[in-house]
């Protein structure tokens, strides 16, 4: 059981986190194409575009497939369905299926290759010690800082307080930002996100005349009116998070030197000089230690030597332009509109399914069911047949997994659960639509009718709860052999399928049901890959072996206890030499159907 969950983690986990940093790394990529279209110009856009990259790690594009899936539900509740066809099939071994089911089969010897669940453990344990580890190094670092806090004390009044409020009063800053006094020797800093709070080293005031001290001043208020600190603090959380994707650290650099270039593009802007500003940078970097947090925004960050040329050099173009600014919102919309409109055009089936009982849900299904267990009568036939012509569905010595299967449009190996309570019993069962249910089917037109129905049955009286899983499953593809089909075209409604031991003859079908009873006697899935669509009529004969025998008993069929023809062919050559077709062995993605919970009705 652990083995079975420990599988499930593992696929849900690996496939999300997958397709998560692939999106996000193109994402980043598109990014970096877009800040070379604007290498010429201001900063604070590149910055922009790469805290959007940064910012896309935290929000999956699931979330905008899933938005766009929910907007096609009301779409799926409008539809309905029309009258369908009667469906008679003897001793049916697979559902009523419209498509093929992506599944496959292989040998019982087939070897499965290691599965890499044995893993999971460990990797968590791994994740976790790299994101406490990151966490850990970032609260050290916060803590030498919240220390010379402690010990700082308010800077009343003094020059450094008027040049505050002064460039406060430029910059458009409303609130003013209080000073505080350190005895560290941490360069000067803003400090907090919520209540920013400037950080002035005790001392360094001596080293600066006035307009190297205004000139840093304007730097840190530039920081409080871009916000960098809550910037920075979101993407120390994606490093956190994503400490072993090497992309998000070299983020983490790209925004650090656009940062500071914006903020010094902004500082010249205001009609700073030039050589005075990179003066005084030089000036903190000779007296003070430099910030040790991104969220704590200084003076002295990014590289400085090409600060130093940025700054004296940068001709700075601060209009994009009509062709740039267009660019920058048409892919700011694709980034939104592309995944919303692939959940839009891909609906989940379950959801279309959940949309379909919903619109049933307030008219009774079925007026009256009754299930029993089947009594031998001689007959190890398994019959099936259902309509809506007349609203009936009717089911003779079928097992639980058998009416799962019609239901969920599974074989049996995508069932997994209790074998002795899934084929245990043979039950009876006759059950009658409401005539309002049997009207609203008339009126409508749809595809999940006869499994909205059965589902209701599988509820009610067999309590059944169950939920899809993706296990990848050692499999073989039905394919054509290389002399071509010697399937007969038939018309395009289906017809009778009989099924023996060591025998399928059928009049006409889709190649998906013979796959469907190909699997359920090789013990294993199958997947029709031949490419033939329509109705063929075919007529297989077999000598069927041991393992046949228990994969049918397996499944709850009743076969005779002799073959009809002990020196007949194999069944791999039969379906070669009679039909043209072969069997390749693969290992795919199949999705299981896992019973959670399930029960023997109560007679009635």
């Amino acid at each position: 059981m652990m083995e079975k969950y420990s599988a499930s983690a593992w696929n849900s986990v690996a496939a999300g986190l997958g397709n998560h940093l692939w999106q996000s790394t193109l994402v980043a990529l598109i990014a970096g194409l877009l800040t070379l279209a604007l290498r010429k110009h201001h900063a604070r856009a590149r910055y922009g575009l790469w805290l959007a990259a940064s910012l896309k790690f935290l929000v999956p594009f699931s979330v905008l497939v899933e938005l766009g899936q929910r907007l096609t539900w009301t779409r799926y509740s409008a539809q309905s369905v029309a009258p369908r066809f009667y469906f008679a099939i003897d001793q049916i071994g697979q559902p009523f299926s419209r498509s093929p089911v992506p599944v496959s089969f292989a040998p019982k010897a087939a070897i499965v290759s290691p599965s890499p669940t044995h893993w999971l453990p460990f990797l968590a344990v791994l994740w976790l010690c790299g994101f406490l580890a990151v966490v850990l190094l970032w609260t050290v670092r916060w803590y030498r800082i919240s220390s010379a806090m402690k010990s700082s004390i308010p800077l009343p009044d003094g020059r450094e307080l008027e040049a505050l409020r002064r460039v406060e009063h430029i910059s458009g800053v409303r609130n003013p930002i209080p000073l505080l006094l350190s005895r560290a020797a941490l360069e000067p800093g803003i400090f907090g996100i919520a209540r920013p709070i400037l950080i002035w080293p005790e001392g360094i005031s001596k080293r600066l005349d006035q307009d190297h001290l205004e000139a840093i001043l304007a730097h840190e208020v530039r920081h409080v009116r871009r916000r960098d600190n809550l910037s920075a603090a979101l993407h120390m959380l994606v490093e956190a998070v994503f400490w072993f994707y090497p992309l998000v650290w070299w983020l983490g650099a790209r925004l650090l030197e656009e940062r500071e270039r914006a903020c010094d593009q902004e500082v010249v802007a205001l009609g700073g000089d030039r050589q005075v500003y990179a003066e005084s940078i030089l000036k903190v970097c000779e007296f003070c230690l430099g910030s040790p947090l991104p969220c704590v925004s200084g003076v002295t960050g990014a590289d400085l030597k090409k600060r130093m040329v940025h700054i004296m050099n940068d001709r700075i173009f601060d209009n994009l332009g009509l062709a740039r600014r267009l660019l920058l919102t048409v892919a700011a919309a694709l980034a939104i509109a592309v995944p919303v409109a692939f959940g839009l055009l891909h609906p989940t089936p379950s959801r279309a399914q959940e949309q379909t009982e919903a619109a049933t849900a307030s008219t009774p299904i079925y007026s009256s069911v009754s299930i029993k267990p089947s009594i031998p009568n001689g007959d190890n036939r398994t019959k099936m047949m259902f309509s809506l012509m007349d609203g009936s569905f009717v089911a003779r010595g079928v097992t639980l997994q058998r009416l799962i299967q019609l239901a969920y449009h599974v074989q049996d190996a995508q069932i997994s659960g209790p074998t002795d309570l899934l084929n245990k019993t043979k039950f009876d069962v006759d059950a009658k639509l409401s005539p309002p249910y049997v009207q609203q089917m008339s009126e409508h037109k749809g595809g999940d009718e006869d499994r909205v129905m059965l589902k209701s049955i599988l509820t009610d009286q067999f309590k059944l709860a169950a939920h899809f899983e993706t296990r990848n499953l050692p499999a073989y593809d039905l394919v054509l052999d290389g002399n071509g089909s010697k399937l007969q075209a038939s018309g395009n409604e289906p017809r009778n399928m009989h099924l023996g031991r060591g025998e399928l003859t059928s009049s006409g079908v889709p190649l998906e049901l013979l796959a469907a009873q190909l699997s359920a006697r090789l013990g294993r899935p199958v997947v029709d890959k031949t490419g033939l669509k329509g109705n063929y009529a075919f007529n297989l004969h077999w000598a069927p072996d041991q393992s046949e025998q228990e994969n049918l008993k397996q499944a709850g069929e009743m076969v005779p206890p002799e073959p009809a023809d002990s020196d007949g062919p194999s069944l791999a050559t039969a379906l070669q030499d009679q039909l043209g077709l072969k069997l390749q062995p693969n290992t795919e993605p199949v999705e299981v159907l896992v019973i959670d919970r399930a029960q023997e009705p109560a007679e009635n």
